[in-house]
């Protein structure tokens, strides 16, 4: 493919790792900052280039309501909402100058309309409320194959469903977080089924109650480190089946060596998602 020929202008741009209190253990986040003017071609293009699993551009709302508009791409393509992608963006849009309209939130326009931001009371992180999902039963045939790419038994998951608030996963409930770590993808085949989450338990009692694994090969990532709208959607399931409390901490990245925090909490409002944003990367990109 030829890249998109684009003279190109310095524009402000963040690197930013999110769900993280320390730089490097969470999941990095590209932000182009001044993206008015950019084609499709050069966003798909620059989103390649870079690797992440997520770039993000910053761009005027379209819809009054909003503070600001922004667009995510993976290495494969676009995506209507993710998680991570909406924290670290609104974090960078804030430390660049973005006055939102009301002091009490942040209104982001993405592909699945306006989802809202507030910063938590007790902690001061960031939190974006959850899309709303939609859930759908799992054909046995694609299940029993996406079981064989992991390397499962048909008794090992607990429960399967399809998760979508936006970005729609093939999600598994496995019988602890122990066993969602020692999973070993076939990536190549996962590549032609879906995109995977996995969820398993912790003991009780401790830092932590539950560790989450996303296998994105369709998109070319081959494996997330952190991911905002699964948990988003997971929460919401087992939430609402009774197996996982209304205030949670989850855990993400320990298979590649990361040590990402996601903080769940559902109120008269709804689910909201939390994390904290490190900073890693300011300067400019020329796009």
């Amino acid at each position: 493919m030829t890249p998109p020929c684009n003279t190109g202008r310095e524009r402000r741009f963040a690197q930013v790792d999110v769900f993280t209190a320390q730089a490097l253990g969470g999941n990095p986040l590209a932000v182009v900052v001044d993206a008015e003017g950019l084609d499709d071609a050069t966003m798909v293009a620059f989103a390649r280039w870079t690797q992440l699993s997520e770039t993000t551009f910053l761009l005027p709302p379209t819809d009054p309501a909003a503070d600001y508009r922004v667009r995510i791409f993976t290495p494969g393509g676009e995506l209507p909402f993710a998680g991570h992608p909406t924290l670290g963006s609104c974090r960078v849009w804030l430390d660049h100058g973005g006055q939102p309209r009301r002091a009490d939130e942040v209104v982001q326009q993405c592909g699945v309309g306006l989802v809202r931001l507030r910063r938590e009371a007790d902690s001061g992180r960031l939190a974006f409320q959850a899309p709303a999902l939609r859930r759908r039963d799992v054909d046995a045939g694609l299940l029993a194959a996406v079981r064989a790419a992991l390397g499962l038994a048909a008794d090992e998951v607990l429960a399967a469903q399809w998760l979508d608030n936006g970005p729609d996963w093939l999600t598994l409930r496995l019988p602890s977080a122990d066993r969602v770590l020692a999973v070993q993808p076939d990536q190549a085949a996962l590549k032609s089924l879906a995109k995977v989450g996995l969820v398993g338990a912790y003991p009780a009692g401790g830092e932590v109650d539950v560790e989450l694994r996303a296998f994105a090969a369709p998109l070319g990532v081959a494996e997330d480190p952190v991911t905002g709208s699964l948990n988003a959607s997971v929460a919401q399931w087992l939430m609402a089946e009774g197996v996982l409390p209304e205030r949670y901490v989850a855990s993400q990245g320990r298979a590649l060596g990361r040590a990402g925090r996601i903080y769940l909490q559902r109120d008269d409002e709804g689910l909201w998602v939390g994390g904290d944003v490190a900073a890693c990367i300011a300067g400019t990109v020329r796009l």
